[in-house]
């Protein structure tokens, strides 16, 4: 049975359909920040991997449509900002003047904490790009040298707390803009955030996906200089 599961790429499928699923009627159903769908799958996706005793490789290998999608899905975040961008010409240099300072920020405390606690190379350039998407986290990641593994989960992990947490920090600091709303969930938690700002308003959402694009390229010129 083991090495069936193993084999088929309709189990791997599934398996993630039904745990994001799950994780989805969880978060409906208890209304707490920290019940993330995204977490939640992971967790529950690990659980019956383990349970099979089928291999995280052979389970990435039967997903890799998933991760082809990532980019395109990632593309798909223009259509917002192509509707608002007549609204959004005149806060423009706000924005990017933003963004520049967030990711500034986000590589900075991660090299100074990486520094503080002594972590090597390798450890250091998988968590430089935590704050950007997926695909190009993935590659700025390879590209440096850093483990790629590690760097999704990192990214993974910063989404869903920029998730979780942004909105609240966003009444603390008096962030009552959308666009610079959109501009801190987009620098902070890439897509999952920019999900997130969704929810709050239809200019957050188109300025948190510029934001994550310019903190991406951003992220991806200035890792290799840190190193």
């Amino acid at each position: 049975m083991t090495e069936f599961f193993a084999s088929s790429t309709l189990f791997a499928i599934a398996l993630t359909f039904c745990a994001f699923e799950l994780g989805r009627l969880c978060q409906q159903k208890l209304r707490l920040p920290i019940f993330n769908p995204i977490l939640i799958a992971a967790v529950l996706t690990g659980a019956a991997l383990a349970a099979a005793g089928i291999p995280n490789e052979t389970y990435q290998r039967h997903c890799e449509a998933f991760s082809w999608l990532l980019t395109p899905a990632t593309v798909c975040l223009a259509i917002p900002l192509h509707a608002q961008f007549r609204r959004l010409r005149r806060d423009l240099p706000a924005i990017l003047a933003g963004v520049a300072a967030g990711t500034l920020a986000s590589l900075g405390c991660v090299w100074g904490l990486a520094a503080l606690c002594r972590l090597d190379g390798v450890l250091t350039l998988s968590l430089l790009p935590k704050s950007i998407t997926t695909a190009m986290g993935i590659a700025v990641s390879e590209a440096a040298g850093g483990a790629p593994a590690l760097t999704t989960a990192a990214i993974i992990l910063t989404g869903i707390l920029g998730s979780a947490f942004g909105p609240q920090l966003c009444r603390l600091l008096r962030l009552d803009h959308p666009a610079a709303q959109g501009a801190a969930f987009g620098t902070a938690a890439h897509v999952i955030g920019t999900s997130k700002a969704a929810e709050l308003s239809q200019t957050a959402e188109a300025v948190s996906s510029l934001s994550l694009v310019v903190a991406g390229i951003l992220t991806a010129v200035l890792c290799p200089l840190l190193f």
